[in-house]
């Protein structure tokens, strides 16, 4: 069973590029795939009173400090796009809104991603399916019908797609994964089904693999005492060379 390894980057760059080149590095290392990063506009995304509230962080003390430090410009990205080709690793993103979703256009990448917070939007889905790149659609925080919907949207736009269960708790609890919703969604939707995951280590998302996915994300950190709400959820260089390690022997130890 092949499986697509997905690192997520996400924002636990810290809006520092330096930080996203060691972690393409270490997706290299470990044998990922590609590698993922979010983008938004963040007055599209947040309203004005959140943005104006409180909140300490490295930029500042408000809430626009802190989500305008995690976000990279197009010089941020021109150099991920050339870093990426140069490590020879694949890179694409989640647009969170129509104007990141535009921004995203620019370069020449093979894949979009929904997250979990954007498959109730179908004004914003319709938009990606149209654009016919294999498109990952993470179900977290969904209801069969809002996956039903978006599935439809897909179908009738012939636009290349998987689903991938999450859970959407940072970390997520053993308990709570679920993991048999992956058969259910492909018996149901008759189509690939992958996983992001949360959680901590990697226990989880080898039961997943084992269940039969397409596609496996985690977060990625250089250090999960890092600042930042995704890091404690995230794989460090040692555990992403474990999970892709330990997938690839097991994929072996099954035989045919």
């Amino acid at each position: 069973m092949e499986v697509y390894f997905v690192a997520e980057i996400g924002i636990n760059h810290n809006g520092d590029i330096d930080i996203a080149k060691n972690l393409i590095d270490c997706a290299c290392n470990a044998n990922f795939d590609a590698v993922k990063f979010q983008k938004r506009d963040i007055n599209i995304v947040y309203s004005e009173e959140l943005l104006n509230s409180k909140r300490e962080s490295p930029w500042g003390t408000t809430q626009r400090d802190q989500k305008l430090g995690l976000e990279f410009s197009k010089d941020d990205y021109l150099e991920i796009d050339n870093y990426c080709k140069k490590k020879n690793i694949k890179w694409f993103a989640s647009a969170w809104d129509i104007n990141s979703l535009n921004f995203l256009d620019q370069f020449d990448l093979e894949y979009h991603k929904i997250a979990s917070a954007m498959i109730v939007d179908l004004n914003f889905i319709e938009q990606v399916a149209k654009r016919k790149k294999h498109t990952f659609i993470s179900t977290g925080m969904s209801s069969e019908q809002d996956i039903s919907k978006a599935v439809e949207i897909f179908k009738s736009q012939k636009c290349s797609f998987e689903l991938m269960h999450c859970i959407s708790t940072y970390p997520m609890k053993v308990e709570d994964a679920n993991l048999l919703t992956i058969n259910a969604l492909k018996e149901k939707y008759k189509c690939d089904v992958g996983y992001s995951g949360h959680e901590n280590g990697v226990a989880v998302s080898l039961a997943a693999f084992m269940i039969g996915i397409t596609s496996l994300e985690r977060h990625i950190t250089l250090d999960r005492t890092m600042y930042g709400s995704d890091q404690a959820a995230s794989l460090e260089p040692k555990g992403m060379k474990n999970l892709t390690e330990s997938i690839n022997k097991m994929s072996i130890a099954l035989g045919e």
